[in-house]
């Protein structure tokens, strides 16, 4: 049997996602940490530090895991002490990276719907301590994986690669922490994301009616509501990043829930229908960690503009060097 086309795609994508993700969440860090993007400081703290989460996980799953696995496996990366804390950062970057976005949109969603707690809830300050304990939280509920590891194989007394101990597939603890990390993340976001923006919409096609009939008799029909206006930007921001995490999640939450339904621990082989499904996903889930910079780009007109400046600064730099 040949190389598997599943594998053939993962290694030109692993590769090629590495190189497009760390220089984008970057970019989206250094931009949004300026403030000069038209976007309030609280929800520019949130961009920022799904940035920096979503750049973790960059880091760990697809450049020291999945493009190691395929050009470096005989690296230090593979010995078991290095490999097991970055699994653990894996985990626990997946579980920030999409608590944030909840948190994100719990905070608009607070914003649109409920007035009386805005202003108290809705500011950066909240925004820092929200993303702290999300951050907190998230290191301390993967600390488990550490321990689950152990050596594939010892070379010249070297412990090498990181499988499951034998524990984590018989004892039912186990299973239970398992249960409780993949409703955790990703079943219970998937869904509060879901709702979260159901009840938002909602209360914007209400309070729209009800303004545009206000502002209507009392400016006449052509003239727009300021604060639906000013509204529209961050609205725009919300509905393109959740929805975005939806569609590159939904294939993983229907694989974990038909997982745990027919109890599906392996494989008949690499071409098994299930096994290519669960790597689509993981290939899907993976990718949501790009994409909210390039949503932003998409969305904000100040943020595009930043970025041209970015792009321009060394060239400009360049040009006065030569001048001089």
């Amino acid at each position: 049997m040949g190389y598997p086309v599943i594998f053939q795609i993962e290694d030109i994508y692993y590769p090629a996602l590495s190189a497009v993700g760390v220089p984008v969440n970057l970019v989206a860090i250094v931009i949004l940490s300026r403030g000069k993007c038209g976007l309030s400081k609280c929800i520019s703290c949130y961009l920022v530090g799904m940035a920096a989460a979503d750049l973790l996980v960059v880091i760990t799953d697809p450049i020291l895991t999945r493009v190691g696995q395929i050009y470096f496996r005989n690296s230090f990366l593979f010995i078991t002490p290095v490999c097991r804390p970055i699994k653990y950062l894996g985990y626990a970057a997946t579980v920030v990276s999409v608590w944030l976005t909840v948190a994100f949109t719990f905070d608009r969603f607070v914003a649109i719907c409920c007035e009386n707690l805005k202003t108290k809830y809705c500011t950066e300050k909240m925004a820092a301590v929200v993303i702290g304990t999300v951050s907190v939280l998230g290191c301390l509920e993967s600390v488990p994986w550490y321990f689950i590891y152990q050596p594939y194989l010892i070379i010249d007394n070297v412990p090498r690669d990181c499988i499951f101990k034998v524990i984590f597939r018989t004892s039912p603890v186990w299973a239970a922490f398992e249960l409780f990390h993949l409703i955790l993340t990703p079943c219970v976001p998937f869904f509060l994301i879901l709702l979260l923006n159901v009840l938002t919409v909602r209360r914007i096609l209400a309070a729209s009616r009800v303004r545009r009939g206000l502002w209507g008799r009392s400016n006449g029909e052509n003239h727009k509501d300021p604060e639906m206006e000013n509204r529209k930007k961050s609205i725009i921001l919300l509905f393109s990043i959740s929805g975005s995490f939806i569609l590159l999640w939904v294939t993983q939450v229907v694989n974990n829930i038909y997982r745990r339904i027919t109890d599906t621990r392996y494989y008949n082989s690499f071409t098994d229908p299930r096994y290519i499904t669960e790597s689509t996903s993981r290939i899907l889930q993976l990718l949501s960690s790009c994409t909210n910079t390039c949503i932003s780009v998409l969305t904000q007109a100040k943020f595009r503009e930043e970025l041209k400046n970015a792009l321009k600064y060394p060239l400009n730099l360049i040009v006065k060097l030569v001048k001089s």
